[in-house]
């Protein structure tokens, strides 16, 4: 198994959510954070006294197989893409275990 993680500008969060979902894949996480992304507009970034010029981000994060991780990171970099420049980025990790918690069998 491998987890999904993708950096992406909040305008295409919402996008890129919905063709993961209408692809099948299922239990997404999102997650507002902050970050160095190439600011769309001026009106996007922000200063930190740590980091300089920051923007806020989208992580969305998921768990799929190994023989869907090319079909998730070519959804996420077909849909999170905004012209020509560099978008965001995709990480690919590998999980070692996935459990439940609760349910019929716990």
């Amino acid at each position: 198994m491998k987890q999904i993680k993708a950096f992406i500008h909040h305008v295409r969060s919402a996008i890129v959510v919905e063709a993961l979902r209408d692809a099948g894949y299922k239990n997404i996480t999102l997650l507002d954070v902050k970050g160095t992304l190439k600011p769309l507009n001026e009106s996007e970034q922000t200063y930190s006294t740590d980091a300089g010029v920051i923007i806020s981000e989208v992580r969305i994060s998921l768990v799929c197989e190994d023989s869907q991780v090319d079909d998730v990171t070519g959804i996420i970099r077909t849909t999170g893409r905004i012209g020509p420049n560099i978008s965001g980025w995709v990480y690919v990790s590998p999980i070692e275990q996935a459990l439940p918690i609760g349910g019929p069998d716990n």
